[in-house]
């Protein structure tokens, strides 16, 4: 088995991999947690070895499962639920649950550990690829077809003709194997920008939906996905970073996006009116996708 602190910077290509490697920090994070304080509904730990202290992200202590062997559990009760899923048969909302729980514990769990065993700076980056692999895994759980997409943009200058590369996280299709390429985009799928936080990143999806509909020269569903948009706040307190005013201008004036889904969603996204477009990632896997790939 290799070392936690390079399992959490190794790619993960299965949702068994995200169960392991999860189940591994937990028991971690059990010897190694030397404080805690909550604050709303999120814990702040922190980790004092020697004369360092290193600080975990805020938690949110009704989503995350802190025992391995609860894990392991819902772990394996979700993987029925994706069975079902896939099947096409009623999902619970108990069930809904288990999903936003387990899948919020998994991602958690591996920003924690890159806290603690990693540098901010990699760390970050680790976070991010991490959460675009499990909503990828996911997906291809559920049997939806998908794939990450880079399209080419050409544009004329002076110098001739040169490209932009418009970076889609993921791309999701009703068909069995995704038609997008890499100078079109299939009308009837979904572009998909996953993201661990809104924060700096909100206004990109809006400008996007705009360009990818200029250059394909049709209408192109947009979704987001986010972790959540909380943060710490100095050692000792949390702030939301969702700008929600910023959302409904956006959204008024730029152009509507077909949804945003947080496993983690601030305050603000449960209030009207932005409850309206912001919703559970479990909403989306359960229902949600497929009126979008079939619409």
């Amino acid at each position: 088995m290799i070392p936690l602190e390079k399992d959490l910077q190794t790619a993960k290509k299965g949702l068994f991999e995200f169960g392991e490697i999860t189940k591994r920090i937990l028991q971690h994070l059990n010897n190694v947690i030397s404080s805690s304080e909550e604050k709303n509904d999120y814990i702040l730990y922190s980790s004092k070895i020697a004369d360092t202290t290193k600080y975990i992200r805020p938690i949110n202590k009704t989503l995350f499962i802190k025992n391995h062997n609860d894990f392991e559990n819902n772990f394996n009760v979700l993987i029925d639920i994706f069975a079902k899923i896939k099947a096409n048969s009623p999902i619970l909302d108990t069930e809904k649950n288990i999903i936003d729980k387990t899948i919020y514990t998994m991602q958690q769990s591996i920003g924690a550990g890159l806290d603690l065993m990693v540098n901010p700076n990699s760390a970050r980056k680790h976070v991010g690829n991490r959460f675009e692999e499990l909503v990828k895994v996911i997906f291809t759980e559920i049997g939806v077809a998908n794939k990450k997409l880079v399209l080419q943009i050409p544009y004329d200058t002076e110098e001739g003709t040169k490209t932009y590369k418009c970076e889609n996280d993921l791309i999701l299709s009703p068909y069995d194997e995704v038609k997008s390429s890499s100078n079109s985009l299939d009308e009837n799928e979904i572009v998909v920008s996953v993201k661990t936080t809104s924060k700096d990143r909100m206004g990109k999806m809006f400008i996007d939906k705009i360009l990818l509909e200029r250059f394909v020269k049709h209408p192109q569903k947009v979704i987001g996905i986010f972790l959540n948009d909380v943060q710490r706040k100095e050692t000792d307190n949390i702030s939301f970073t969702l700008v929600s005013g910023l959302f409904m201008v956006y959204s008024k004036f730029l152009t509507e996006l077909e949804g945003i889904y947080y496993l983690d969603p601030p305050p603000n996204a449960t209030k009207k009116p932005y409850s309206v477009y912001m919703k559970r990632f479990s909403e989306l896997i359960t229902a949600d996708y497929k009126e979008l790939l079939t619409s």
